[in-house]
């Protein structure tokens, strides 16, 4: 982590600008990679496209913008940035203040229109608790989704 705080204070003393491994995505960046994994899904059918959303290394993973994918029952289809939820029923699943942020995901995408949800998330390139945006789209009986990290 030290040695990212130097690489970035010489890159800014430098005049070059924040390199783009050291800034959080934005809310453009998730919306353009909720509408990509959707179209992806709608190509490639749910069985490859979730298998791809999964690689952490893959195209629907940059810095800490990641797609997630639940069913309408709240449990966890893909998911970018941990492996241990897939499969899990998340609807319990309460953020650092309580709040049951599948169980409101859910009541959301029941209205059938993309949405942005608040809550606090484990960001995964700082490794703390933060305030997260989640943009979703519903999709079947599915929600995919792609959040950004306002620390």
């Amino acid at each position: 982590m030290k040695a990212v705080k130097l690489a970035t204070a010489a890159v800014l003393m430098l005049g070059i600008g924040v390199p783009a491994w050291a800034t959080n995505a934005t809310k453009d960046e998730a919306i353009a990679m909720v509408k990509k994994a959707v179209d992806y899904v709608k190509q490639n059918g749910p069985v490859k496209a979730y298998t791809v959303f999964d690689d952490k290394k893959g195209q629907f993973v940059d810095r800490d913008l990641y797609i997630v994918v639940y069913g309408t029952n709240g449990k966890v289809l893909a998911h970018g940035a941990n492996a241990k939820l897939i499969g899990k029923d998340m609807n319990d699943a309460q953020d650092v203040d309580g709040k049951y942020y599948v169980k409101e995901r859910l009541a959301l995408a029941a209205k059938g229109a993309d949405f942005w949800q608040d809550y606090k998330f484990v960001n995964p390139v700082s490794k703390k608790i933060e305030p997260k945006q989640m943009y979703c789209q519903p999709l079947t009986d599915t929600i995919v989704c792609g959040g950004v990290y306002k620390n």
